[in-house]
């Protein structure tokens, strides 16, 4: 059985301009500077799922993936056999329960809309100091662009995903969930 998370560590990546009147969505409209969220993170993680920079829904939401049609959360509750819920908090708290922690590979960058093709002027996010005392082995990097942004030497092992984005059309649930299942069911088993 997964072991209960300790106190969680959410590292303050936020600017004082955001946590004060929230995310700015129309920022991605116009190409302007956006901030990613704050990992979803503790001591006990073994992997970490990083993704590209959030979408302009998952920026109005405040919540990593926070798009419906994005696959991420509907892969993650079956991966990790749990019963699927729409609430934030069980979200976050099943991943950290089961030892899986969330970020983005991109901290901060000029983006018109939510395809990561549009991102520009990229910042990455520190992912080696975050993992550095922790007990992350995994690496995983969901889609292209998050697979293109990351160029930092980690002591764990660095695995590709395919996009759990709607704009993977190609590739449908069960086979992205198969090979979600058959790369990371490794690291949490």
């Amino acid at each position: 059985a997964p072991k209960e998370p300790s106190a969680a560590t959410i590292w303050n990546t936020t600017s004082t301009a955001q946590k004060k009147s929230g995310p700015n969505t129309s920022d991605c409209w116009k190409g302007k500077m956006i901030e990613s969220f704050a990992p979803i993170y503790d001591k006990n993680c073994r992997v970490l799922i990083l993704g590209s920079c959030p979408s302009v829904q998952s920026l109005a939401k405040g919540e990593y993936y926070g798009n419906r049609q994005n696959r991420f959360w509907r892969v993650m509750f079956r991966l990790l056999g749990e019963e699927y819920s729409d609430d934030y908090s069980v979200k976050t708290g099943m991943l950290l329960r089961h030892g899986v922690a969330l970020w983005d590979t991109i901290g901060s960058c000029a983006r018109q809309g939510s395809l990561d093709s549009a991102i520009k002027d990229v910042r990455p996010n520190d992912v080696a100091a975050l993992i550095r005392d922790g007990g992350v082995r995994c690496v995983a990097l969901n889609g292209g662009k998050a697979k293109a942004v990351f160029r930092q030497k980690v002591d764990a092992d660095v695995v590709f995903l395919p996009s759990t984005s709607p704009a993977n059309a190609r590739m449908d649930f069960e086979t992205l969930f198969s090979v979600w299942q058959k790369t990371l069911s490794p690291y949490l088993y």
